[in-house]
């Protein structure tokens, strides 16, 4: 007898899942639900998103949005997507000589737009998989066609990718999160500093090389150190990438 067939397990993602037909509704599109679902996130985070919430802001029942989106989950990949398509992509026509100035370029650009949308931090693990976004998949092409162009093989490309990326999107979650705390609190980002301060230089009393960074950092403007932070931290990754190039390079003479 025939060997019983497996049935296909289809992965739930709003990226793999067949697009459903569409109907005759010039009001409503999956766009415009996007577009205010971003806005209702921007303004009121994401313990606010509800489908019948989001209908309201559209003047649409919540039946007339899972015509175009069939959950919550895949409302918030297409919202992901949406904030990477904010991200400025290198152009990979441009010198080889300059990808170390395009990845810093697009690295600054992630950690911009997740700034403007803080709340992306608690969903990132939600994202389904994101990486089939067209937003995610033209900044990584840009990407791997900039490392590309440098000397670096496809697959080292996408390790190189994928370790600016990690730093990138580490970094700015980290950030974001503070910064939604900072909002909560309705004090300057200075005078939250200065008011943990105290307990801070307290609590690293017991250990001398955090005391004396501690007292380095007393003086410092917080946004700028942290700025400052994010461009030395990113060239830590791309001097190991550039080492790297120089290595196969060496290698293929």
């Amino acid at each position: 007898m025939p060997a019983e067939t497996q049935p296909t397990r289809t992965i739930p993602s709003v990226w793999t899942r067949p697009q459903r037909r569409k109907r005759e509704q010039p009001s409503l599109s999956r766009d415009h639900i996007v577009s205010a679902a971003l806005e209702l996130l921007d303004a009121e985070g994401i313990d606010a998103l509800s489908m019948r919430k989001l209908g309201s802001r559209l003047n649409a029942g919540a039946t007339s949005l899972y015509t175009h989106v069939a959950n919550k989950d895949e409302l918030i990949e297409l919202v992901v997507d949406e904030i990477y398509g904010e991200i400025e992509v290198p152009d990979t026509t441009d010198s080889p000589d300059e990808w170390r100035a395009a990845a810093t370029h697009c690295a600054q650009s992630l950690r911009s737009a997740f700034h403007r949308h803080p709340w992306i931090v608690s969903v990132l693990g939600e994202a389904g998989v994101a990486a089939l976004g067209p937003n995610m998949m033209r900044m990584s092409e840009g990407l791997l066609g900039v490392f590309e162009r440098a000397g670096f093989t496809l697959e080292a490309a996408d390790r190189a990718v994928n370790a600016v990326a990690a730093y990138a999107i580490g970094v700015s979650t980290t950030e974001a999160a503070w910064l939604t705390t900072l909002a909560r609190s309705g004090m300057s980002e200075q005078e939250w500093v200065a008011g943990l301060w105290p307990a801070a230089e307290r609590a690293v009393e017991p250990y001398p090389r955090l005391r004396r960074l501690y007292a380095l950092q007393r003086e410092q403007q917080v946004g700028s150190a942290r700025d400052d932070g994010f461009t030395d931290g990113l060239d830590c990754v791309l001097d190991g990438l550039e080492a790297r190039l120089a290595r196969a390079r060496g290698a293929g003479g």
